[in-house]
């Protein structure tokens, strides 16, 4: 079993900035893509930026230019560099991680999620 525990999350006002961490830990193979997700109340769970072992990273659309996605691979660590937030940006923000148990057999795991709330 592979546990990520994520941290950084709090109460900004418009404008401000966080910066989230997701640690792996347990039983890891091998950590390949890790990703942060964010669900807000009454929404479905959204992608928010992932991030492949050799550093390619996909965003959604919508947070691209201010959010910025990174990794320490020794560390097995994800960051969530969050710039400019907005009230829309308040939701529960989930970390994922693709531990690859085998070349043909990966398994995901989730965090609990550090809640995010912008408001002044």
């Amino acid at each position: 079993q592979v546990q990520l525990v994520e941290s950084g999350g709090g109460l900004v006002q418009p404008g401000g900035s966080l910066r989230l961490s997701c640690a792996a830990s347990g039983s890891i193979f091998r950590i390949n893509d890790m990703g942060w997700y964010r669900q807000a109340p009454g929404k479905q769970r959204e992608l928010v930026a992932r991030i492949t072992s050799g550093g390619t990273t996909n965003y959604a659309d919508s947070l691209k230019g201010r959010f910025t996605i990174s990794r320490d691979n020794a560390k097995d660590t994800v960051y969530l560099q969050m710039n400019v937030l907005k009230p829309e940006n308040t939701a529960l923000y989930f970390c994922n991680a693709d531990d690859a148990v085998f070349p043909w057999e990966t398994r995901g795991y989730w965090g609990q999620g550090t809640q995010v709330t912008v408001s002044s």
